[in-house]
């Protein structure tokens, strides 16, 4: 199960929270976003999991966790800026980017990086409303490696806390791999799996004191409750 904890500000939460078992943490790149980090924030947390993992006597990381931007409507050359000062290897589209902008991008980076931070994933969000937004998965789903569903709000792209209606996803099954968003906390998250076969979850309000502050206690317990289901 990939679990992404997203929103991350500070060093040493991410460094706690990767040690915890997340496979991916996410940093926010929208400025109107409350979580918003600049590139230098994103590559102090990013060099601090790489010193983690290089001095871990118990040998307890076998990897540094992915390490995931999070982008809405932004242009190619910025997000590519974004990418080389954090030294990310995930890039993730939470706008309303169309196809043909997810591979163009996907050919920008491939340009502009070739193999220097590995092979760069790409992940799309998609603000489920109705049932007819499920549809959009079948355009998406050849031009990236992962679809993300996020409940939908009207003012916000992402953070709301809302819940997807968890029964609608119940034969979601797209030929890519897929991250259930969302409202998701320790409390909730049996259930919503109980609903739904993702192969991933994200959460970032549901394990927080207030935005881009994560409250260490509930990310400890999120990982306990995912030990007993899986």
């Amino acid at each position: 199960m990939r679990v992404k904890i997203c929103g991350i500000t500070d060093p040493q939460q991410g460094r706690s929270i990767a040690q915890m078992g997340a496979t991916a943490i996410g940093f926010i790149c929208v400025q109107q976003s409350p979580r918003y980090v600049t590139p230098e924030q994103i590559r102090a947390v990013v060099d601090s999991l790489s010193e983690e993992n290089k001095v871990d006597p118990a040998g307890l990381w076998a990897t540094v966790p992915d390490r995931v931007g999070v982008f809405a409507n932004t242009s190619i050359e910025e997000i590519l800026r974004v990418v080389a000062i954090g030294q990310l290897n995930g890039v993730q589209l939470h706008g309303s980017e169309s196809p043909e902008f997810c591979q163009q991008l996907r050919d920008a980076c491939k340009a502009e990086f070739k193999s220097e931070f590995g092979t760069l994933k790409f992940i799309k969000a998609l603000r489920i409303r109705t049932d007819a937004d499920l549809e959009q998965a079948e355009i998406y789903q050849t031009c990236v490696e992962t679809l993300l569903l996020d409940a939908y709000h009207p003012g916000m792209l992402g953070g709301t806390g809302q819940t997807i209606d968890w029964t609608s996803l119940q034969n979601f099954r797209p030929m890519c791999d897929w991250l259930l968003a969302g409202g998701l906390t320790p409390e909730n998250i049996r259930d919503a799996l109980r609903l739904t076969r993702p192969d991933g979850i994200d959460l970032s309000s549901g394990v927080e004191h207030s935005p881009g502050q994560k409250d260490l206690q509930k990310v400890e317990r999120l990982f306990a409750e995912l030990r007993s289901i899986l």
